[in-house]
């Protein structure tokens, strides 16, 4: 078994002008607070160690009135100005081709991601798409590719995994779980560290020919 999991936000596609969006919805409407830019909002959410409703909303916890605004605005949001990354829907059709197994574990919730990653019309490529409401703990933790590697029979001592990601989490569970991890400079952090770091999605199947 060849099995290559992705990150999504970041990695996969492009998510920034939206979550951002949605985001200003819930301090505008909830707090009154002026409008955050793009980049600080995807600069907090890669921190390895933050408090998001601190960093977006000034309040200590996410608040439940705050979750309410959110979601049901970023149902609609998250679909309205997301784009894949340039090679990527290449690259999942070589690694289809050649036979790999592909599937995704984010951070976010899987039904955000489901919508996401179906409106841009490459859900076929994945056999999981597996969010952080699925698990007790999301990315540096386990749980995330635990999960996936269950619904696999995936055997850690027998077959082949990499991990393909744009963040110190998604490096972080990759060396947690003992597989490959790949660092992807093209997304929202430009500088990390993995066991290979690459420019290009089609740097990946050099990667995982080699192995």
């Amino acid at each position: 078994m060849k099995l290559v999991i992705f990150d999504m936000d970041g990695t996969l596609l492009d998510s920034g002008q939206d979550i951002t969006a949605s985001i200003n919805h819930v301090r505008k409407v909830q707090y009154g607070l002026e409008a955050l830019e793009s980049e600080y909002v995807i600069e907090a959410i890669n921190r390895t160690e933050r408090n998001l409703p601190k960093l977006f909303y000034n309040t200590e916890i996410y608040e439940e009135s705050a979750r309410a605004l959110f979601e049901p605005h970023y149902h609609e949001q998250c679909v309205q100005n997301v784009r894949l990354y340039d090679g990527i829907e290449a690259t999942l059709e070589t690694l289809k081709e050649q036979g790999f197994l592909m599937s995704v574990a984010t951070n976010a919730p899987s039904h955000f991601a489901s919508r996401m990653i179906s409106h841009l019309g490459i859900e076929g490529y994945f056999d999981h798409i597996v969010g952080a409401n699925l698990v007790q703990s999301p990315k540096p933790h386990p749980d995330l590719l635990h999960l996936i590697f269950e619904k696999y029979g995936f055997n850690i001592a027998k077959h082949k995994a990499w991990m393909v990601g744009d963040s110190s989490k998604d490096m972080g569970v990759a060396k947690n779980v003992g597989i490959t991890s790949i660092f992807a400079t093209w997304g929202f952090s430009k500088d990390g560290k993995g066991d290979f770091v690459i420019s290009h999605p089609s740097e990946i199947l050099e990667i995982v020919r080699k192995l």
